[in-house]
């Protein structure tokens, strides 16, 4: 049975550079589907409109394309634009490559409708990624079930613990500390910046016991910084963040 969560709206920012980035945000949105009555955001931004998503999807999902011809996909730009046209309570940031445990999801938005968090990470700051292999069998399955029971036979994607992915928040206190950070151009230090922010002006955070699964997919230039200017520019921001006083 379907968990009501019409209190929620994810937002999932994707350019589909490759078939199989294509074939995850698909994976990705039904597997939050199956589990949940819930608002999904979608905005496809690239340089032109091939029709795919908005076929496959239907009208299931809230889709909107727009045209950027920038190579560089401005994600916190995009994000603060897309949080600027809905209401809900709460909100989402999902990463098009990601599945989350329903349970996770579920405990986490409980804690934020009880007032006792401001942001709920529905993972323990460990992201795996799935392999190609157990990729294509969860396809198969359409089964969560199947990435849990195979833990053991995937790789951490970082030996940090992670702050991004998948993020859900009281909408209100997000858009009081800024929103996204658009001073972060393209793939970056921006999740980072975020739990930063809310760790400085004393917001409550949440987060569960499970892992994050990653989605296997070709590595593009918005995958990674593009140079190392790019990156020079991310870490300064990302000190700025946290040596400033709210």
């Amino acid at each position: 049975m379907k968990q009501k969560a019409t209190d929620i709206t994810i937002l999932i920012l994707i350019r589909t550079d490759s078939i199989a980035r294509l074939e995850n945000v698909i994976a990705v949105i039904r597997h939050l589907q199956s589990h949940f009555d819930t608002n999904i955001y979608l905005l496809e931004a690239d340089r032109h409109c091939n029709g795919i998503l908005r076929e496959l999807l239907g009208s299931s999902i809230r889709y909107e394309f727009v045209e950027d011809n920038d190579p560089i996909l401005y994600k916190t730009w995009y994000f603060n634009r897309m949080l600027e046209t809905f209401n809900t309570p709460f909100v989402a940031i999902w990463d098009a490559d990601t599945i989350v445990e329903s349970a996770a999801i579920n405990e986490c938005l409980k804690e934020l409708r009880k007032g006792n968090t401001d942001i709920a990470l529905p993972y323990n700051g460990v992201c795996l990624d799935t392999s190609e292999i157990l990729r294509t069998l969860y396809f198969k399955k359409q089964d969560e079930t199947v990435l849990v029971r195979n833990i053991n036979k995937m790789n951490r994607m970082s030996e940090h613990i992670l702050v991004g992915g998948s993020v859900m928040m009281n909408r209100q206190k997000f858009m009081s500390i800024g929103g996204e950070n658009e001073a972060y151009y393209g793939w970056g230090d921006d999740d980072f910046d975020r739990y930063i922010r809310f760790m400085n002006h004393g917001l409550k955070i949440y987060r569960s016991k499970n892992v994050l699964f990653h989605l296997s997919h070709p590595r593009g230039k918005n995958s990674g910084f593009n140079t190392e200017l790019h990156k020079k520019i991310s870490k300064e921001q990302l000190y700025k963040t946290q040596n400033m006083i709210p």
